[in-house]
């Protein structure tokens, strides 16, 4: 079976929700606009689903050019934003580690506030960020967690979902995982063993395993915490030597390119799985 781009998302806001698209531009950062926004607190500290699982009820758009970005949410009107790619800097803070970000305006931080309760600002990643990744191989990305790209089959999914039915559990859309790149014609998990990849005009390398978090546990549809799957399950058969449970992948961009729904997805170089 011919192994191929199945569904493509980026992220223009980190913790928000996700944009499908059928093609899409890959930079040394990742998919285009991916995580080159980030909601933060008044003193900067980046705002995460684990804390605040309202942010996936946020659905940005951004022009292609990236001088747009609209928010929209359930009962709230829509705000525009004109990006603001050259204000001043300020300090933020995520995982820990420190960055700058433009803010974005009164408008979006008021915006936000609303939305999610608490008082908020939106910042972009200003054009000299220089941010390396860590993991095999490194690389560079924007206010994503790590890696520029995070991949993962359809069959590693699918496993998971016949292991939560043995359970009584629901099965799991593949957005509870917050995927990048989903594969179609892999077995499960082989994309822990795919260490360099090549797709359309674009070469891809592994960094390391997905260690999955609290923000699986959220609907993304409504915004709030659904229970203690998929931890639960991926614990007992997903466990990564480094700690946590592990599904999907993590891949630095070695070349950028132009990949599409339906590409093929070659893989140059094997090599042995960090998850037993």
């Amino acid at each position: 079976m011919t192994v191929v781009i199945a569904e493509l998302s980026y992220y223009p806001v980190k913790g928000c929700a996700g944009t499908s698209a059928s093609e899409a531009v890959l930079t040394p950062a990742g998919l285009a606009h991916d995580r080159s926004f980030m909601v933060v607190s008044t003193e900067g500290v980046f705002r995460t689903q684990r804390r605040d699982p309202r942010l996936a009820l946020i659905r940005p758009a951004i022009d292609a050019d990236g001088t747009r970005l609209t928010l929209r949410a359930p009962g709230h009107d829509g705000v525009h934003i004109d990006v603001d790619a050259s204000g001043p800097r300020r300090d933020v803070d995520l995982f820990g580690a420190a960055y700058l970000g433009i803010d974005q305006g009164d408008a979006a931080a008021a915006w936000l506030s609303d939305v999610l309760g608490t008082p908020s600002r939106l910042v972009r990643v200003p054009p000299e960020h220089d941010r390396v990744t860590d993991g095999r191989i490194p690389g560079t990305s924007g206010y994503a967690d790590s890696s520029a790209l995070h991949l993962i089959s359809r069959a590693t999914v699918d496993l998971l979902n016949g292991k939560l039915a043995e359970r009584g559990a629901e099965p799991l859309p593949m957005d509870r995982f917050r995927p990048n790149i989903v594969v179609a014609g892999w077995d499960a998990h082989t994309e822990d063993r795919a260490h360099h990849l090549t797709i359309g005009t674009a070469e891809l390398g592994y960094t390391k395993p997905a260690i999955r978090c609290a923000v699986t546990l959220v609907d993304q549809g409504l915004g709030r915490r659904a229970g203690p799957e998929p931890l639960r399950t991926l614990a007992s058969y997903r466990r990564a030597p480094q700690g946590g449970v592990a599904l999907g992948t993590k891949y630095a961009v070695l070349r950028p390119g132009k990949i599409s729904v339906g590409d093929e997805v070659a893989v140059g170089t094997w090599g042995e799985p960090e998850v037993p």
